[in-house]
């Protein structure tokens, strides 16, 4: 068990917090909500994965599983350390409070970011000491990020696959020429690198020193169109022409009746093992370096995953198939000793899976909006815990609390207002459910603290539009939710 004490914390990516700039950043409403943690009696801040997003702006398919995403990048902070004047802030007049308009937050943003660069460059910053520092510590996996995106950014084509041969299959002179003709663009990838994880790591410094862990994210799989495939093709399982044979998702479930098609190419797990697991040991140290502790989103794909022809249109075809993910945590527990892992077994899990999690002592999921869909035994209702889980009253790719109950039928409503014990339960009679629960983390979305309603839902699993685009109103964020919240987290021992 990883926990030595029960602890409670708050679910909120940091693309949802308050600011200016039509996005959620790294800057001091970050500093301020940690404030607001401490004040709160919170230990734990949960976030989602931090990579650059493609075109769905999901944090879970990103171009890079290493990089940062530049979209997080504080413009404010860029102005304090001198590398941005203040006239180039002006604010388009559409940036909404509660919502995120990428069509006009992104292009915004790549002309500040770019006249920040343009001042770094220009004063020598390639050259100082701190610089040359960062890139001795990730050039492993920044230089082919940086190219990697330069080409993306300038190549027609909608992935890699589509490049010309020569580059497409990383030959060394074929990347030299490409280095060459972008090196403008590489090194601009290179500074906003740079930048993300300098206010990465403060702002972890500054929670850290309010006693607040980070809790990260790490997605199972990597998106196709990534650096990660593109610099690693002999680990993937793709045919001839680098394209897929094989891709992600899960059978039917819970979210959805054709199950849901990711469409993640899939790890040549065998290949992985002849290379010692070098990937997969450098991702999850490199993640437990940004990160106090870690979720491994769709753990039980290391025991076993659902593997789907690529020419299929939905997930309900597929084989599951083994996977080496047990030799590849024993490495990773002989380095570290005990594992900051946290296992994401939602959904369809085997007894395999669960004796995989249990062999490592790591704590799975447990999720209050799924306990009232059949009886007394339904494990996700609170009776039936044991003490090394997460409770959660809902993840990211749930309904709010207060959605969810709207949403129920009358013979499941009924069965939430026997179990809670109130006639009218809202989110926080949910929280407080969770709060009292033995599982040794309880972690409360940000939306159920404020009461939101479903049109502030996060995402909505098996769909690519309008989702990820949710904001935190500043002004909702007062004394009286965090002293409940404080309230609560006191009462059930959390906050020792």
């Amino acid at each position: 068990m990883i926990f030595n004490k029960r602890l409670s914390g708050v679910l909120l990516h940091p693309s949802s917090l308050p600011g200016k700039y039509g996005i959620g950043s790294l800057g001091a409403e970050a500093y301020k909500f940690v404030d607001w943690l401490n004040l709160a009696g919170q230990k734990v801040w949960q976030i989602l994965p931090l990579g650059p997003t493609d075109w769905s702006h999901s944090p879970y398919q990103a171009y890079s599983a290493f990089a940062g995403n530049p979209d997080l990048i504080d413009l404010d902070f860029l102005v304090r350390d001198g590398w941005l004047s203040k006239i180039k802030l002006s604010v388009p007049k559409d940036f909404q409070a509660d919502k995120i308009n990428f069509k006009t937050v992104i292009p915004f943003r790549e002309k500040v970011l770019k006249s920040a660069y343009d001042s770094f460059s220009a004063s020598g910053g390639f050259d100082s000491k701190d610089y040359c520092q960062f890139w001795n510590w990730n050039w492993w996996w920044l230089e082919s990020w940086s190219l990697f995106d330069a080409c993306r950014t300038h190549l027609p084509g909608a992935n890699w696959s589509e490049w010309e041969e020569s580059l497409k299959l990383r030959e060394e002179t074929a990347v030299l020429t490409n280095y060459t003709l972008y090196r403008e663009t590489v090194d601009f990838n290179r500074y906003l690198q740079y930048i993300f994880f300098k206010q990465w790591f403060a702002l972890k410094k500054y929670a850290n020193s309010k006693d607040i862990k980070i809790f990260g994210d790490i997605p199972l799989y990597v998106s196709y169109n990534s650096s990660d495939v593109w610099s690693n093709q002999k680990l993937f399982l793709l045919d001839d022409q680098q394209q897929p044979t094989l891709v992600g998702g899960v059978p039917p479930d819970y979210f959805s009746k054709t199950g849901q098609l990711w469409g993640n190419p899939l790890f040549d797990w065998d290949r992985m093992k002849q290379q010692g697991y070098e990937w997969w040991m450098a991702r999850l140290h490199f993640n437990l370096q940004m990160y106090d502790l870690v979720r491994i989103d769709h753990f039980r794909g290391l025991e076993s995953f659902w593997a789907i022809p690529a020419k299929e249109k939905t997930a309900i075809n597929g084989n599951w198939m083994k996977a080496n993910g047990d030799e590849m945590l024993q490495k990773l527990q002989q380095q570290l000793g005990s594992l900051p892992i946290v296992a994401e077994d939602l959904g369809l899990i085997t007894e395999e899976v669960g004796e995989l999690r249990n062999k490592y002592d790591l704590p799975g999921m447990k999720v209050l909006q799924f306990a009232f869909s059949d009886g007394a035994k339904n494990t996700h209702l609170p009776h039936n815990y044991s003490s090394n889980f997460v409770a959660y009253t809902g993840t990211h790719d749930n309904n709010t609390a207060n959605g969810w109950l709207q949403s129920l039928k009358k013979s499941e409503y009924k069965k939430v207002q026997a179990y809670l014990g109130t006639e009218k339960p809202d989110s926080w009679d949910l929280i407080r459910k969770t709060e009292e629960s033995v599982a040794q983390m309880a972690i409360i979305p940000m939306q159920d603290i404020l009461g939101l309603a479903a049109t502030a839902r996060m995402n909505i699993p098996g769909t690519i539009k309008g989702n990820w685009l949710w904001r935190m109103n500043p002004a909702l964020l007062d004394k009286i939710h965090g002293s409940k919240l404080l309230e609560l987290t006191k009462l059930f021992g959390r906050n020792d």
